[in-house]
């Protein structure tokens, strides 16, 4: 399922003479159809609300035709919170709070997802077109920062060895984010950037980052991304590149929720099937339901293809 966002744009720039680069997000349409059929509690909404923003700002860099799928599973009233998002900037997004509990307006990160320290952050990198028997890349961190974009810069600095800074902001109508990131030097006699010292690509880094500090969240979330550009670097010399433009998708498919319920087992299917008559799946991400009866199931487990499934089993309902 997708649908048209013009609306919804990433724009990518970078510093001139300095190996250094910058994302703007802003996402309206894309994430309006993600919280369409969920009523996630306020403070649930703005963490996964940065996250889908921290995702897009990162896919944009991606150097593969694939997905980079960021998940936080949780040891709080949030047990876990999924964002997808492919090479295209085709985003879905899902949020599991336990039932019976009660979120606050207010309540931190830590709060919601990490009262008891063992919370993980994690990171996979999935291409499209698989090797035979590659598997996607993924790096599984304990959940290390108070707020979003502290948890991602905490990651890339850990995990990647670069410099990134994040300013992340949404609410009910929008999910905003600023992403800088400082590039390794390149080693080419010719190259621009190498012409400049180490010391002005450091003071340049430092002077962004400095900029970028004094955006509120709230002018991030009300004010357009042509305007901030203007009003944080309006002194800098700047490369501004053609926009993309995020847009939700959902990528479920019958084949993909009957890989599902392979992995289940069919003890477990067919023990379903006795109470229940049929499973009846509903995709966490865009709300399709599936139905699968005795039959269905049987023809599952028909020969021994491998099954490989990234995201959380949905829902199983009658």
């Amino acid at each position: 399922m997708t649908t048209d966002n013009n609306n919804d744009t990433l724009q990518k720039f970078i510093f001139d003479n300095a190996a250094v680069r910058g994302e703007f997000v802003e996402i309206s349409s894309t994430w309006r159809e993600i919280q369409q059929r969920h009523s996630y509690p306020p403070a649930v909404k703005t963490v996964l609300g940065e996250m889908v923003a921290a995702a897009a700002l990162l896919s944009a860099n991606l150097k593969f035709n694939g997905a980079i799928i960021m998940q936080i599973h949780g040891d709080g009233p949030v047990r876990l919170l999924v964002v997808e998002c492919d090479s295209e900037l085709r985003m879905r997004a899902t949020a599991k709070v336990a039932e019976g509990v009660s979120v606050a307006d207010d309540a931190s990160l830590t709060e919601l997802l990490n009262p008891g320290g063992k919370a993980r952050f994690v990171i996979t990198l999935d291409p499209a077109d698989k090797m035979p028997g590659q598997q996607p890349y993924q790096g599984i961190v304990p959940l290390d920062g108070d707020d979003m974009a502290t948890v991602i810069e905490n990651y890339m600095l850990r995990s990647e060895q670069l410099d990134t800074r994040l300013w992340l902001a949404a609410d009910d109508s929008v999910s905003r984010g600023l992403l800088l990131q400082k590039l390794p030097r390149h080693s080419g006699k010719d190259d621009q950037v190498k012409q400049v010292s180490e010391a002005d690509e450091l003071e340049t880094w430092n002077r962004a980052v400095m900029l970028a500090s004094t955006l509120k969240q709230e002018e991030l979330l009300s004010t357009d991304i042509q305007t901030l550009m203007n009003r944080l670097f309006w002194e800098e010399t700047i490369r501004v590149f053609d926009p993309a433009h995020p847009q939700f998708h959902c990528s479920c498919t019958r084949e993909k929720v009957g890989n599902m319920l392979k992995m289940l087992g069919r003890e477990e299917v067919d023990g379903a099937l006795d109470e229940l008559g049929q499973l009846a799946i509903n995709c966490d991400f865009c709300g399709k339901h599936y139905a699968f009866d005795k039959v269905d199931c049987a023809q599952l487990f028909v020969g021994d293809t491998p099954v490989e499934v990234l995201l959380p089993a949905s829902d199983v309902k009658h």
